[in-house]
């Protein structure tokens, strides 16, 4: 029996994204207030370059669930910015390792204030309780897809 007691169209784009989207929107709007030239998707690798700086692309791409013409392009206009650089990797000279520019070190502290302020807007008026089952929820839909056969 289905667990969709919802509009499939209403449930649809709750799962896919317009919180998300909202949220993104959001965040967009405080860097631009905040005079930073990045994108929501750009700053997306510049945090995890932040939590473990020098990682391969492949490496981005997993964290960030994004295949790789897409990283390279996001890469490709980082590096443009002077944000990250490409270092061979000394065990791997095939692979290329992305690292963080000082000028992209000078941006954490800023960008996840901004970050943070937005997530606070977001969930204004909800209890610890509702936070935690709503990332279960969303949590529960990945893992029932992640090991699907495509």
């Amino acid at each position: 029996m289905p667990n969709n007691h919802f509009k499939s169209e209403e449930l649809y784009s709750v799962i896919n994204g317009i919180a998300s989207s909202a949220i993104a929107r959001r965040l967009q709007k405080h860097f631009r207030e905040a005079v930073l030239d990045i994108t929501i998707e750009q700053w997306s690798i510049l945090y995890h370059l932040w939590q473990e700086d020098c990682i391969s692309q492949q490496d981005l791409c997993k964290r960030t669930y994004r295949d790789k013409p897409s990283m390279t392009r996001l890469i490709d206009n980082l590096e443009k910015q002077k944000l990250v650089k490409r270092m061979a990797s000394k065990e791997d000279r095939r692979k290329n390792l992305i690292c963080l520019t000082p000028a992209a070190r000078d941006l954490q502290t800023l960008t996840i204030d901004l970050a943070n302020q937005t997530m606070d807007e977001a969930l204004s008026g909800l209890s610890k309780t509702e936070i935690e089952t709503a990332k279960k929820v969303l949590y529960r839909v990945y893992d029932n897809l992640k090991h699907k056969k495509e």
